[in-house]
């Protein structure tokens, strides 16, 4: 029985991506441009498309059109802190060590430096009261030259006021702002916690990842309250805002003994029931 004719138009597609005619990347004709080189419809172009995406061979970006999917290898990190930074997996120079260990390249832009007032969960999570004036310094980050994350860290003005006027700089702190704060202030992490949602990517995450924004691939967005130790107890310091798309990104946590190797990238596919 022969293929309807999405289904043959589609096998001809798939066949140029397999063999490198349309490579990783490579945006497809046009859907005019496919009509009427198939000598089709609308609806049979847009059924081959679909099966296309299905099968995860394209992706549809609105307004830019259809592209080549790029394979994309995951990277694996590791949420737990690092005994000699003090910082949480993911964080400053720790992340880019664990990029660099797995012989991967990290690069990032920024951090770009804003003075804002705490809103929503960032005034919450620091307690403090919205309209509360707050330092914000956000990066860019890549491994591969890929985009990897967005991560915008949050800090009370407070801190800028007592000394820690490097928080105000649009460059890295070199050891980190954990053991910067802890050399200028006396203030020491005692700990922190991670609340992990997946949703859908915003207007500008999509733009910056190159994902469509219908949650087909999902953000993965790691929200960290840090702490310090006070006489009244933990009291926070810091929230990080990390959001990772999920066709890129796995994340590990660490508890008790373990074997000191870092993990690898794990199957996608679920497993067989």
């Amino acid at each position: 029985m022969t293929d309807p004719l999405y289904r043959q138009i589609a096998q001809d597609l798939r066949g140029q991506i397999q063999t490198g005619q349309l490579p990783p990347g490579a945006q497809l004709r046009t859907e005019l441009e496919l009509r009427e080189h198939y000598k089709a419809s609308r609806n049979t172009i847009r059924d081959a498309i679909k099966w296309l995406v299905s099968s995860g061979l394209v992706e549809t970006r609105p307004g830019q059109g259809t592209f080549v999917v790029e394979k994309i290898d995951p990277f694996v990190t590791t949420l737990s802190e690092d005994p000699e930074t003090g910082l949480g997996g993911g964080e400053g120079e720790a992340a880019f060590a664990e990029v660099r260990e797995r012989g991967r390249n990290p690069t990032r832009i920024g951090p770009r430096v804003e003075l804002r007032q705490a809103v929503g969960n960032v005034a919450t999570r620091l307690r403090i009261e919205e309209g509360t004036q707050v330092v914000s310094r956000h990066w860019e980050r890549f491994i591969d030259g890929i985009p990897w994350s967005l991560q915008t860290a949050f800090y009370p003005m407070d801190l800028v006021t007592r000394g820690a006027h490097q928080l105000l700089m649009a460059e890295d702190v070199p050891d980190g702002s954990v053991a910067y704060l802890k050399q200028t202030l006396s203030l020491v992490q005692v700990g922190y916690r991670d609340r992990i949602l997946v949703r859908a990517p915003n207007e500008e995450e999509s733009r910056f990842f190159r994902v469509a924004d219908d949650g087909r691939i999902p953000m993965i967005s790691i929200m960290r309250t840090s702490y310090q130790a006070t006489d009244e107890g933990p009291v926070p310091f810091r929230v990080t805002y990390t959001n990772l798309p999920a066709d890129r990104n796995q994340l590990v946590v660490n508890f008790g003994e373990v074997p000191p190797a870092r993990a690898a990238a794990a199957s996608l596919d679920p497993p067989r029931s």
